[in-house]
């Protein structure tokens, strides 16, 4: 019996290639998965044909639209996920979901090997072999790319020889890579970071310059997990999707940047991420008003950590899940309404409230009915600087 091989696929050109390849080169059967997060573009029927057609021995695709927005994204959102203070975690937090559908795939077809498209010179490499490695470390993992130095040249040329059911001849400049939370792209032009993006670049946001009437939405929280837009109750997938349009057609969520590879190369990267964007945003605020300060400020660190963590592909880690049990217990009073106005780029907060809430307007205010204690600040502040009074007295003697 000849090997079977599971293979990520997406239905593009290089795991297209792979599938007569990996069967010629590993005398293998092809299992293709291909996994719906939400990415629109083409059809998933149409994907799981050109598998077979391409000569894959078995052909699935799993719709993980729902399964990626409560079980991926609301995690992020609930960390306020930003690689480098800026990056959504577009792509990475869809890896670990791919790999737990082809372990699955592996399980039920009885493969022995997982493969994939990615380069050697990508982060994407490390997420799928170190999630494969905590969830299946019994699989052998080949990717062609990397593997046997499969050039987009060759790739073509290779195609072309086996007349495969794949366009070939289009020149587009760009990688893409999309999904519900957002859409990363790169190469071509935007290499040269001297080169800002043109309009042709993005596909989920509109151009914030363009001249509009802003959108003014109320998201709710409940224990940091948006279950409301204006009143309406909806799934995270049709939250996160909605605010995807929505903020998008206000230009919110393009972020142009060159961030640090975990593979120790900078790389430029253009990402929208409207609905995300809009969300981290709100659910941010909505901490400022419910989370302690003492706990607030650890948890900065914590969520600066979590994202390296699954940025660098190590979502099923030890650390990722005692960093998890943290965040889980800070969202326990993140419950409330955010009000924002979408326009002109920037998703904007107008207004918080929140039965949690740590505010307390007559503490807070400085007219009349002002509770707080003036009185108390002077011994406060006194008590509150004697360790700086104590050290410049020292220095001084030094001086």
């Amino acid at each position: 019996m000849s090997e079977r091989v599971v293979l990520a696929y997406s239905g593009g050109l290089d795991t297209s290639v792979a599938i007569p390849y990996l069967a010629e080169k590993m005398d293998a059967e092809v299992i293709c998965v291909a996994v719906d997060l939400g990415q629109g573009g083409e059809d998933m029927e149409i994907i799981q044909k050109r598998a077979m057609d391409c000569g894959a021995a078995e052909s699935v695709v799993v719709d993980a639209k729902e399964e990626f927005a409560a079980d991926f994204c609301v995690p992020a959102l609930q960390a306020n996920a930003l690689y480098m203070d800026r990056y959504p975690l577009v792509s990475s937090l869809s890896r670990p979901l791919i790999v737990k559908h082809l372990v699955t795939a592996a399980k039920q077809f009885g493969g022995t090997i997982v493969s994939h498209g990615c380069t050697g010179k990508g982060n994407d490499q490390v997420r799928f072999e170190a999630g494969l490695a905590a969830l299946a470390p019994d699989l052998q993992v080949i990717a062609p790319a990397r593997d046997f130095a499969w050039t987009r040249d060759k790739a073509i040329e290779y195609a072309e020889a086996k007349g495969l059911p794949i366009e070939t001849s289009k020149k587009n400049p760009f990688s893409i890579d999309q999904n519900l939370w957002g859409r990363a792209v790169e190469t071509g032009f935007l290499e040269d970071i001297w080169n800002g993006p043109t309009e042709e670049v993005y596909s989920y946001t509109a151009d914030p310059a363009q001249p509009r009437p802003a959108d003014e939405v109320v998201i709710t929280f409940e224990q940091g997990v948006p279950v409301k837009l204006d009143g309406r109750e909806l799934t995270a997938f049709e939250i996160v999707d909605e605010l995807n349009k929505r903020a998008g057609a206000q230009g919110v969520g393009r972020i142009d940047m060159v961030e640090d590879r975990l593979v120790g190369i900078k790389s430029r990267e253009v990402y929208e991420a409207p609905g995300a964007i809009a969300l981290i945003t709100a659910h941010m605020e909505l901490e400022n008003v419910t989370v302690e300060r003492d706990l607030a400020r650890f948890k900065r660190g914590v969520d600066q950590r979590w994202s390296e963590l699954v940025y660098d592909g190590l979502w099923f880690s030890p650390l990722k899940t005692a960093l998890d049990a943290l965040i889980a217990e800070a969202q326990k009073h993140v419950t409330g309404d955010i009000r924002m106005t979408l326009h002109a780029g920037k998703a904007t907060v107008a207004g918080r409230r929140s039965e949690q809430s740590l505010y307390d307007f007559s503490l807070a205010t400085y007219d009349t009915g002002d509770t707080f204690d003036q009185s108390l600040a002077k011994g406060f502040v006194q008590l509150f600087s004697l360790p700086a009074k104590i050290a410049a007295a020292r220095d001084a003697k030094k001086g």
